[in-house]
């Protein structure tokens, strides 16, 4: 469905939109134009045939029959000889003779119409595969009332009108080109419209592209003084003062990732003779008195925790830095994950499913580090039991790290491998740097080569409980992704 949307937004574009719309208006103006002209010419050829053919036949015809009334067969015939090939003369029960004249061409409306009114009548018809106009003249008679009456008389006549609807065939057809003609102009109106239009759209979209990208160098070229290069000029303001914005963030995000490298490393040689000391005091702290004791397994504790932080804030420069290397070697997974359980204490207390015989090329350490703080998490924040499943194919190493406890709040799901981040909000002081679960993301995505790179999600389990999920490619190359 989503690919439908995209390909019917990109066939209705705004380019088809503007040809479309000028395409109809072209093609409505040209169709009311034609048809009005269409009309109007027909009408005037209409009106041209009957005052040039039919007129001059009513006269000829009413002259000539108001001297024989009333007619006779002989004046019948003469009428209707005089009237012409194709006409005939009625008079109540005689009709002219020797006439070409088809009686059927006189609908019961006209014949009805000529008898009432006493006007002449004519009505368009097809005679024979021929357009025509069959004529119907009644003769009246001067009545003792000084009035003139229908006399009974009438002639009816057949006019081909074959010129006439050649002509207005010839008209139809060229209305016809000239709507065809103006639809193709505005087909290449349109075009050319759009193609003015267009451009500075289409270059608007592509140096949005290019400062979404991170090219915040990139700017729009201002013509003229329109609605268009108004919107360039906004533009080119904006994406300077995001670029100066940017430009700011990222110097004070270098100047606070170089403060604390440089804080970590220098807190390196210190925490060292802390840590020789503390290691004397946990020698010494059963002879010492319980006060001092406590005071020294306290100290010891923190200095451990002290010690943990440099050196994850370390790391974190590290990857920051783009130091970060792998060092491959061709790993069994499952007795990897195995170590690192066994070395911490956890193997009684995690439910694993390890298949062996799973080789891999990845960085053993790296592996460590983040089997160690998944489980780590889990055990500190889920409810046991804490289960470990390992599955491979292929191209992909998988394991997932399952616990039963109340599982990751909505709102923490997208924050929970930011640096910091910590979701127990409750807890005046955490056990944890906030970056274990940060430095974890990081050592999956630097396994990466080729179009293979390694991942870790997190997600909630249907049945209860938080899932980890770490994805890495079976075999990597040499060095860094």
């Amino acid at each position: 469905m989503s690919r439908l949307r995209r390909f019917l937004g990109v066939a209705w574009g705004l380019r088809p939109r503007l040809v479309v719309a000028f395409v109809l208006i072209a093609a409505i103006s040209a169709a009311a134009a034609s048809g009005a002209i269409y009309v109007a010419a027909r009408r005037t050829i209409e009106t041209d045939a009957t005052n040039s053919v039919v007129l001059p036949l009513i006269d000829r015809v009413k002259s000539y029959a108001h001297q024989k009334l009333p007619p006779n067969q002989d004046t019948l015939n003469n009428i209707a000889s005089y009237a012409g090939a194709t006409s005939i003369a009625l008079y109540q029960d005689m009709k002219s003779k020797g006439s070409l004249f088809d009686l059927a061409t006189i609908t019961p409306e006209m014949h009805e119409a000529m008898r009432t009114s006493g006007n002449v009548v004519w009505q368009r018809i097809n005679y024979k595969g021929t357009p025509a106009m069959v004529i119907g003249i009644p003769i009246l008679a001067y009545q003792t009332d000084e009035t003139w009456k229908p006399s009974g008389l009438e002639v009816y006549t057949i006019t081909y009108m074959g010129e006439q609807e050649t002509a207005v065939q010839e008209l139809a057809q060229n209305a016809w080109q000239f709507g065809s003609l103006a639809a193709l102009f505005a087909v290449i109106v349109a075009l050319v419209a759009a193609r003015g239009v267009l451009r500075p759209v289409r270059q608007l979209g592509l140096t949005a592209r290019q400062l979404g990208e991170g090219d915040l160098s990139a700017r729009l070229t201002v013509r003229g003084n329109d609605e268009m290069a108004e919107l360039a000029r906004t533009f080119n303001n904006t994406a300077a003062a995001l670029e100066q914005h940017v430009g700011q963030l990222r110097r004070m995000e270098a100047d606070a990732r170089r403060f604390v490298a440089d804080v970590s490393h220098e807190l390196r040689t210190p925490l060292a003779a802390m840590t020789a000391v503390t290691d004397v005091l946990d020698e010494e702290a059963p002879q010492l008195g319980d006060d001092a004791g406590q005071a020294a397994r306290l100290v010891s504790q923190e200095t451990r925790k002290l010690t943990r932080l440099v050196e994850d804030l370390m790391e974190v420069s590290r990857f920051d830095a783009g130091a970060a290397k792998l060092a491959l070697d061709d790993v069994d997974v499952a007795n990897a994950i195995g170590a690192t359980l066994r070395v911490r204490g956890w193997l009684g207390r995690v439910e694993a499913e390890l298949p062996g015989g799973i080789i891999a090329r990845l960085d053993p350490r790296r592996l460590d580090v983040i089997v160690a703080n998944l489980v780590g998490n889990a055990l500190k924040h889920g409810a046991p039991p804490v289960r470990l499943r390992l599955w491979a194919d292929h191209n992909w190493v998988e394991l997932w790290v399952m616990d039963n406890g109340p599982g990751l709040a909505p709102e923490v799901l997208p924050h929970v491998f930011d640096r910091f981040y910590k979701a127990d909000f409750a807890r005046a002081r955490s056990e944890g740097s906030g970056l274990g679960l940060a430095i974890a993301w990081e050592n999956a995505r630097l396994h990466s080569t080729g179009h293979l790179h390694g991942s870790l999600e997190a997600a909630n389990r249907p049945e209860g409980g938080a899932v980890f999920t770490l994805r890495l490619p079976r075999v990597m190359d040499e060095g860094p992704a």
